[in-house]
């Protein structure tokens, strides 16, 4: 039995049946309850997503990486075979080289915080120095010793918490990878229904697609992959030229080489210095050579190869995605700020198109 609020609704309404200012209202009250309910399940939703939020970027972004390769192989295999393939590919080749990798920038960080030896700081003549100067003996060796051991006690307070922040890394992964399998698998039909769902005419559907596809494009190989290319090439001249705890700078150089303007000089350029410093002249005018020649050439060459063939943003726009990002969203912000913003950019694009094909046509 079909009500008679039901064929209004759907816009059927009944020969001859004109609508009361009170079935207006009813209808109204029901529209506003379904988009309460709408908000009020897209809050507690979001309750769940925003304690894993930087694990579900990170799935959703190496889905639409990976997803070309699903294409591929679903034309051989079945859809979840070739999912799980992608995911087993992404644990070997990606999550197991970046544990490694941390693990090194993790002991590398250590060692520097070593490296500071005890006696270059002069801690009797310093006690002599306080002693002429105000008379009173102090034992800065002893404070300092009485120092570290309230760090030791703190770091071991602190060990619950780190065991805490481990267990929820450990899961967000697992969290990522099932999402990963998932997005991978049904990424078809999500995108279908979010196109049944969204209130546009298709050719709008298909330029604002189309032109999200572009901007997440241009930011992922015209600027993510050139930083990490750029700061991998840096990095070899930091071990060639024999700079310590080389893995590290190398991930500080890849992080800074995504923000334009900066990049990676502000760690090869100090290294120099060290090295003239330190007594290595020739390694130094070496590191700057390769670094000024090569890294240089290095992203000269490739930014215009790799961002002309996707959609061209605005250096403003990468640095304010870059740094506005990384506050928002964490560290997956390096990679979805500048998206956010180039996705905002092509919307307004397709709205504007959008608009000027329907004045044309209204036009006699």
């Amino acid at each position: 039995m079909v009500c008679w609020h039901d064929s209004f609704v759907a816009g059927q309404v009944w020969p001859g049946f004109i609508p009361t200012k009170v079935d207006t209202i009813r209808v109204n009250r029901s529209k506003g309850f379904l988009l309460a309910l709408i908000l009020l399940f897209a809050y507690l939703s979001w309750q769940l997503v925003a304690p894993f939020l930087q694990y579900v970027l990170a799935a959703i972004l190496t889905a639409f990486v990976l997803s070309p390769l699903q294409n591929r192989l679903e034309t051989r295999f079945s859809p979840g075979l070739s999912a799980f393939i992608l995911v087993a590919l992404t644990v070997v080749g990606v999550i197991v080289p970046f544990v490694l990798i941390a693990a090194a920038v993790a002991g590398d960080a250590a060692r520097i915080l070593q490296d500071v030896d005890p006696e270059s700081l002069q801690l009797a003549e310093l006690e002599s120095r306080i002693e002429a100067t105000t008379g009173v003996e102090v034992d800065l060796a002893e404070t300092l010793t009485g120092s570290a051991q309230e760090v030791g006690t703190v770091v071991l307070e602190q060990s619950t918490a780190w065991f805490g922040a481990i267990t929820h890394a450990l899961v967000g992964i697992g969290l990522a990878l099932f999402l990963l399998y998932y997005l991978l698998k049904d990424g078809t039909a999500l995108v279908r229904w979010l196109r049944d769902v969204t209130p546009l005419p298709e050719d709008i559907q298909d330029d604002f697609y189309g032109a999200l596809d572009e901007v997440m494009w241009a930011v992922l190989a015209g600027h993510v992959l050139i930083a990490i290319i750029q700061g991998f090439i840096a990095g070899l001249g930091l071990v060639a030229t024999g700079i310590p705890n080389a893995a590290f700078w190398t991930v500080v150089m890849i992080v800074l080489a995504l923000i334009p303007l900066v990049g990676s000089f502000l760690v090869w350029g100090p290294a120099v210095g060290y090295l003239f410093l330190t007594g290595e002249p020739v390694l130094g005018v070496a590191l700057f050579v390769y670094g000024s020649l090569v890294v240089g050439v290095a992203d000269d060459y490739l930014r215009p190869i790799l961002v002309d063939r996707y959609a061209k943003l605005n250096p403003a726009i990468i640095i304010l995605g870059v740094l506005g990002g990384l506050y928002a969203f964490g560290v997956m912000g390096l990679f979805f700020g500048p998206v956010v913003l180039g996705a905002l950019i092509a919307t307004i694009n397709v709205a504007d198109d959008y608009y000027e094909r329907r004045a044309a046509e209204s036009e006699p």
